[in-house]
């Protein structure tokens, strides 16, 4: 089978609470692990999207307007659809392990620095079509 799901690539999710949501994937598992023995993905995306920025704003009400709430986790490769688009996100990769998602402190610091990276990314005018939520 042809491997989709490589580091970067953008999916949509089908099911649960963040259905619709578009999501990168960090670390694909195509074998699957012990605990979990089907193929999945460790995925980052956005659970809040950035709110619509006009000319005649302010500064302070620019950057409130600009901020993005993320989500990590782990997702059956029969949840996600993949897109067209990648993003080339660095930073990423070592924030988000398996081990992440053991400790509750540990999840938090990666949310963390993931938040800081997309919103960079936001700010910086980069692949514009992922920080825009999906109509359906």
């Amino acid at each position: 089978m042809v491997k989709v799901y490589k580091p970067g690539k953008v999916a949509l999710l089908l099911q649960g609470r963040q259905a619709g949501k578009k999501v990168v994937v960090i670390k694909q598992l195509d074998e699957g692990t012990k605990e979990r023995p089907y193929p999945h993905a460790i995925v980052a995306g956005i659970e809040r999207y950035p709110r619509k920025v006009t000319r005649r704003m302010g500064q302070k009400k620019v950057s409130r307007r600009s901020k993005v709430k993320p989500f990590i986790k782990v997702v059956n490769y029969s949840h996600l659809f993949p897109t067209r688009y990648a993003l080339e996100l660095e930073g990423l990769k070592g924030t988000v392990a398996n081990d992440t998602f053991k400790e509750p402190s540990q999840r938090e610091d990666a949310k963390k620095t993931i938040k800081k990276l997309l919103e960079e990314r936001y700010t910086a005018g980069k692949n514009r079509w992922f920080f825009t939520p999906l109509r359906f």
